[in-house]
């Protein structure tokens, strides 16, 4: 295991441009039928240890951790924390889908907006989004999936202040949702973002806003319950667009209390092994079937996102075109 994890470590620096290393024949497939690469809770890198417990958590959870900060707040972070590279090492890894759960602080007379998971984040969305330009000037032929969700504590006023800042940040980069997203239409026009918003009434106004992308979720402790589920769901059909195939295990306080020692990596860790193999029998496009983006905790483990992106070599190449539609086949 330890070969893997180290063998891991000095891959993710190898998939920084893969979109543009793709072969010609896959120029034209729309993103939603290529296999992606994401990450699940994609902030909690730096959620912060002195923060006040999500108001969206239970209020027993919030009094217990009032009462009990030394005890209760150290288990929490052990719980929540789902990535330990930033958002410029997960791209450089090849993550192509980024999974932003946003709040604004209760009592906070700022404009601030922050990340949320059980606990807030020390960094700040808009600081977030610069890195993310920044990032993508140096590659200008991949293209990012940025899923906003959530939402705790936005007035329309911050929702305005969000779509202000993710305009002015990205501006032309931007991809609007009347475009087909082939990577030949995105290089053409330059595009490099697709903002997932998952806020109908914004999504309706803006056309720089895609509707929020369904993320199939198992809630579940083991990889083979959860596998079971993604299973289920693949049998009932995979939606017409992009969707994510949630590969991450969730606890329960139940669980929690099971495993004292524990944390939410180890119990990763010890599935990826089981969920590498569904991961390999996995065909992207657009059958019944197929999946899309795949998204995980701890990316950097397993060669998660090198088996993700591999999957893209099952695509037979595209036989017949009809305008901006792709008649796609694939070998499943």
């Amino acid at each position: 295991m330890e070969a893997t994890l180290k063998r891991s470590s000095h891959l993710y620096h190898e998939n920084g441009d893969w979109m543009s290393q793709l072969p010609e024949n896959l120029w034209d497939v729309p993103l939603h039928n290529l296999s992606l690469p994401g990450s699940h809770d994609t902030m909690t890198y730096c959620l912060d240890k002195n923060s006040d417990i999500s108001v969206n958590e239970s209020k027993l959870l919030q009094v217990i951790d009032k009462c009990m900060p030394c005890i209760i707040h150290p288990i929490i972070m052990k719980w929540s924390i789902t990535q330990v590279l930033n958002v410029s090492k997960q791209l450089d890894a090849g993550i192509r889908y980024l999974d932003f759960r946003i709040a604004h602080k209760p009592d906070d007379s700022s404009m601030n907006l922050y990340f949320v998971h059980m606990v807030y984040t020390t960094a700040v969305v808009e600081d977030i989004l610069w890195e993310i330009l920044k990032w993508l000037q140096a590659h200008p032929q991949e293209v990012v999936i940025l899923a906003c969700r959530n939402f705790d504590g936005l007035t329309k006023e911050l929702h305005h202040h969000l779509i202000s800042c993710i305009k002015k940040i990205f501006n032309s980069k931007l991809c609007p949702k009347d475009v087909v997203p082939t990577l030949r239409n995105m290089w053409t026009y330059r595009y490099q973002v697709i903002i997932s918003y998952e806020d109908v009434t914004e999504v309706m106004n803006h056309r720089e806003l895609w509707p929020a992308i369904p993320y199939w979720w198992g809630n579940k402790t083991t990889a083979q319950d959860l596998i079971q589920y993604l299973e289920r769901r693949k049998k009932n059909g995979r939606p017409d667009c992009f969707f994510v195939a949630g590969i991450n295990l969730t606890s329960d306080l139940e669980y929690i209390l099971a495993h004292p020692f524990g944390s939410l990596k180890k119990m990763a860790l010890s599935s990826l092994p089981y969920l590498k193999l569904w991961i390999k029998q996995q065909y992207p496009g657009p059958k019944r079937e197929c999946i899309n983006i795949i998204a995980g905790d701890f990316i950097e483990n397993y060669d998660f996102v090198h088996d993700v992106i591999e999957l893209n070599k099952k695509i037979i190449p595209p036989l017949h075109y009809h305008g901006n539609e792709t008649e796609l086949k694939d070998v499943s």
